[in-house]
């Protein structure tokens, strides 16, 4: 039997604003433990939140972006589970009606422009951050835990897709289109490295031409695009082999292993009705008028794809427009620099998508984190040219910068 992976991708945005969700506690990255807390992150009794509007703007930019409806009127809810970086035992989120729905991202994979529905976008506040001790830095396994409150109540976006993504390279290909988007808007960091861009998934089979779901698992700790690809290829073939075996799929949330190129079982998958929501009795509504919702459309950036439409317009073909765009960080930039220089774009986009991410991705790396300029490229496009470098010697040199 063939089997049709169905893959919906649960994206976490950390806001880059200056103090927390409710509170005004400062949202560094960095900076020693418990330094930035207050009694409202803390949840000490009788403190009240007080939303940030910096944030709420800039989840209407999100959403605007990915072609989104935005809700006159949402509210905040509380999610309510329990674990040691959780201080107040619950979540300030949103369920049913969030700030954003009914969007959607176009995604290139493979020369194929495919559409994924975006269901939802969401705010909430982040949790602290737990550190396992010992034991593999596993809780199972962990000798004791230390906890970190300072990254509690940052602001955090969840933008959920529709099932709509049916292999892992779409879902790589989805992931980092996403993130050239919050790029472009300057709202996040989209730093996989530091957390403040998180995915998870999840995946389901079924047989090829059935419209009916599986039973769906959730992949958790893949914090690469690599990561992201790998977790899923393993995964369907996981879920095939349990099937053709004759045996069920648990609905269930799995743990990514990067070293050992497995999942493992964590828990049983939960269903909304165990978080027990219901709405924040400490905040009013969000209030959106037709006024401000026009207002902040109308400082949105050029987008990915309108710029990807501008790299076109150079003479360059889509799919590598697309790389350029959607791939590695700081890549679009950089072309841009080189070709404000002189440089002819064909030559500075070959060595870009080629050569440099196929370097940046193997690496793990971005563009800003290498030695490499918009004047190496010239000065690298001028020696090939003028037959000073061979492309073998070209390639060589160009690594040696990087590295």
């Amino acid at each position: 039997m063939n089997w049709e992976p169905v893959i919906g991708i649960e994206v976490h945005v950390e806001l880059k604003t200056e103090s927390k969700m409710f509170c005004g506690c400062r949202a560094d990255f960095g900076s020693d433990p418990n330094t930035n807390i207050c009694p409202v992150c803390l949840a000490l009794p009788g403190a009240l939140p007080v939303p940030n509007e910096q944030a709420i703007e800039w989840i209407i930019q999100i959403g605007l972006a990915l072609n989104c409806a935005i809700s006159p009127e949402s509210i905040f809810h509380r999610k309510n589970y329990f674990y040691a970086d959780l201080p107040k035992n619950y979540q300030i989120s949103q369920f049913d009606i969030p700030v954003c729905s009914s969007g959607y991202l176009d995604v290139e994979v493979n020369d194929e422009t495919i559409r994924v529905a975006i269901n939802r976008v969401h705010q909430e506040e982040d949790t602290g951050k737990s550190l396992h001790v010992g034991g593999g830095g596993r809780i199972h396994s962990a000798e004791a835990t230390l906890l970190d409150f300072n990254r509690a109540g940052v602001p955090l976006v969840e933008v959920v897709t529709e099932p709509d993504i049916h292999s892992p390279a779409a879902a790589r290909a989805y992931a980092q289109q996403l993130r050239s988007v919050v790029e472009s808007l300057g709202v996040s960091d989209a730093k996989l490295e530091e957390g403040s861009m998180r995915f998870d998934a999840n995946v389901s089979i079924r047989p090829e031409g059935d419209s009916e779901l599986g039973a769906k698992v959730e992949v958790k700790n893949m914090n690469s695009f690599r990561s992201l690809e790998r977790a899923l290829d393993y995964e369907i073939i996981r879920q095939t082999g349990v099937r053709e075996a004759g045996e069920r799929i648990h609905q269930e949330t799995r743990h990514w292993d990067e070293e050992a190129g497995v999942t493992h079982s964590m828990r049983s998958k939960e269903g909304s009705s165990d978080y027990r929501y219901f709405a924040e009795p400490d905040l009013v509504p969000i209030v959106v008028s037709d006024e401000w919702r026009e207002e902040i459309r109308s400082t949105l950036p050029e987008l990915p794809h309108q710029r990807q439409a501008r790299y076109v317009d150079f003479g360059l073909e889509s799919h590598v427009a697309s790389v350029l765009v959607s791939g590695t960080a700081g890549l679009a930039d950089l072309f841009e620099e080189a070709v404000a220089l002189g440089v002819d774009p064909g030559q500075v986009a070959k060595w870009l998508t080629g050569e440099t991410s196929a370097y940046l991705n193997k690496h793990e790396t971005t563009v800003e984190q290498t030695a490499l300029t918009a004047a190496h490229l010239g000065e690298l496009v001028s020696m090939q040219v003028d037959g000073r470098l061979s492309a073998t010697a070209a390639k060589g040199v160009l690594t040696g910068v990087l590295d």
